[in-house]
């Protein structure tokens, strides 16, 4: 799984454009007897294994899609595809996946039940989970387990609690029309940088004095644009950002604030303004069934985990599926690069935690759904 894992890690594939690791996986799983079930998926796949005895059906999922950043560690395997890399470690998530196949293909006779095998597209950009669920590849799932490696804990440490554990991610595009004029006569006009500016100050309150101070909300400004040239105040500006919250109420109430200040500090410049506000994920909210009966099929110690302001779509199947995610260590080091840095390094031996937290929770699932 090592050797597969460094093949994997070469030859990334932006999100949508898995094409040659969808038909890689494929190729094991046939060699392996693994059969692949039909989808209108364009990437990623759905592998089926049914078990010896009748019973629930579970899914587990991995992520299988690369970053657009150019790799800088000096890895023997490093990415041969330019400006294209794992840099969020789903190299070992679908690795750890296709080592748990292995295992529960052997071990079919044992299971009370069906157990499908989700290599998803699209975790970081388009949306996989929900090109997944519109195509109705996961309608019959009682239950799906998912995990994301950390980097900040030592290899071999599973971190994992029922309820919230990762925060919903939403992305403002904020558009800001005013009146052009010579920059040495502000007078002819209305000066949308200066608006902008305002906004950008002004956003920053709705957290400070807005949000309550036991729920913890982020946002951010990430993206600037205003004018073509020195002596020009132009007439449209631009400001992007995202807004990080762990419950959708929250969220709503960030949402509503942030358009308020926006179109109201617009108006008070004799200007209009408008926000363009969509969801990028979910928040994690680990079902409590679930999640008990996965602790209960794994052998190694659980850690309690701590929240981050960092979002997965694994969150878009919790809506709609009782699921659980965890965190599993892949580096631990003092200095360790955290996930979408160039510098990003998951070391080989999560595999073997990812794999036995497939097989482990996998198989406690089904039992514990059959008994209930």
């Amino acid at each position: 799984m090592i050797q597969l894992r460094h093949e994997f890690h070469q030859y990334p594939e932006l999100s949508n454009h898995e094409f040659e690791t969808t038909k890689k996986i494929s190729q094991i799983l046939t060699n392996w007897q693994i059969p692949i079930e039909p989808t209108d998926l364009d990437t990623g796949l759905l592998a089926v294994i049914k078990g010896a005895n009748p019973g629930p059906t579970i899914a587990l999922r991995a992520d299988i899609d690369g970053l657009p950043i150019q790799e800088q560690t000096a890895l023997s395997y490093k990415s041969k595809n330019p400006g294209v890399m794992h840099a969020c470690g789903h190299d070992l998530h679908l690795s750890s996946l296709l080592g748990a196949a292995y295992q529960l293909n052997q071990q079919k006779d044992q299971l009370n039940g069906t157990v499908k095998l989700l290599f998803q597209p699209a975790e970081e950009e388009g949306f996989g989970a929900d090109q997944v669920l519109e195509k109705n590849v996961l309608d019959d799932v009682e239950a799906i387990i998912g995990f994301h490696n950390q980097p900040d804990l030592p290899v071999g440490e599973i971190a994992l609690k029922a309820g919230t554990l990762m925060a919903g991610c939403y992305h403002f595009d904020i558009t800001i029309k005013g009146a052009g004029t010579h920059a040495a006569q502000p007078q002819n006009g209305t000066d949308v940088v200066v608006t902008q500016a305002a906004i950008i100050t002004q956003l920053q309150t709705i957290v400070s004095r807005n949000q309550d101070p036991f729920h913890a909300a982020v946002v951010s400004v990430t993206k600037v644009n205003a004018g073509k040239t020195w002596n020009v105040l132009p007439e449209t500006a631009k400001l992007e950002g995202t807004v990080r919250a762990f419950t959708e109420a929250d969220a709503e109430k960030v949402q509503q604030r942030l358009i308020q200040i926006v179109t109201k500090t617009a108006e008070s410049f004799e200007q209009t303004a408008t926000v363009n506000w969509t969801r990028g994920a979910d928040p994690i909210n680990n079902d409590p069934i679930i999640t008990d009966l996965v602790k209960q099929g794994l052998t190694t110690e659980i850690s309690q985990p701590k929240l981050t302001m960092t979002a997965e779509d694994f969150a878009t199947f919790e809506t709609k599926i009782p699921g659980t995610f965890a965190f599993i260590g892949s580096n631990g080091s003092k200095n360790a690069h955290g996930v979408h840095d160039p510098s990003f390094e998951g070391k080989d031996e999560t595999i073997e935690t990812g794999i036995r937290y497939f097989v482990e929770s996998g198989k406690s699932v089904l039992s514990g759904l059959s008994k209930a």
